[in-house]
């Protein structure tokens, strides 16, 4: 028989077969793409989850770490640039947080946030990027990129390419 796992939502609770979606590997599942082609990255916030469209009435699902309230954006952006070991440094929103953060954190340094691969998004400063704290995939944690766990980063990097589309919706 299989376990039941319970997930609390609000003042309910719902029982599950399998573990919670936190601790799921990414999957292929159904996904309506009539509204996107194949090769568009959907992010769904409410969810914590990104899908990769696959134009076949399907899209591989990996489960993210979102922005905190307030620090998510929506709507559309694109693929500027692909990055193996980034380095990062700090935007000035995350400085005025935390002062003591250094300019630049080395790319493959367990200090950088950025993990193995980042794919860079031509609005301001976000990414989709692995994590140096895979706790927070599932989770509201960040200050606007979309996090993955470092095998998902590398694995979702090897199937877009730079100019490819990315929808952000709640």
């Amino acid at each position: 028989m299989a376990k039941r796992w319970w997930l609390a939502l609000g003042a309910f609770a719902l029982a599950v077969a399998g573990p919670p979606l936190e601790a799921r590997a990414r999957e292929i599942v159904p996904f309506d793409t009539d509204a996107y082609s194949a090769g568009t990255i959907v992010v769904r916030n409410a969810e914590r989850a990104l899908y990769l469209v696959g134009g076949d009435g399907r899209a591989m699902r990996y489960r993210v770490a979102v922005g905190k309230p307030g620090k998510q954006w929506f709507g559309s952006a694109w693929i500027k640039g692909k990055y193996v070991q980034p380095a990062w440094s700090p935007p000035e929103e995350v400085r005025r947080d935390k002062p003591n953060l250094p300019d630049v954190i080395p790319g493959g340094s367990p200090r950088n946030p950025m993990g193995p691969r980042a794919l860079l998004l031509d609005r301001d400063q976000y990414a989709i990027h692995g994590t140096n704290r895979p706790k927070s995939i599932g989770t509201y944690a960040s200050y606007g990129c979309i996090r993955m766990r470092n095998e998902d980063i590398v694995d979702l990097y090897e199937r877009v390419r730079v100019g490819g589309k990315v929808v952000v919706v709640p």
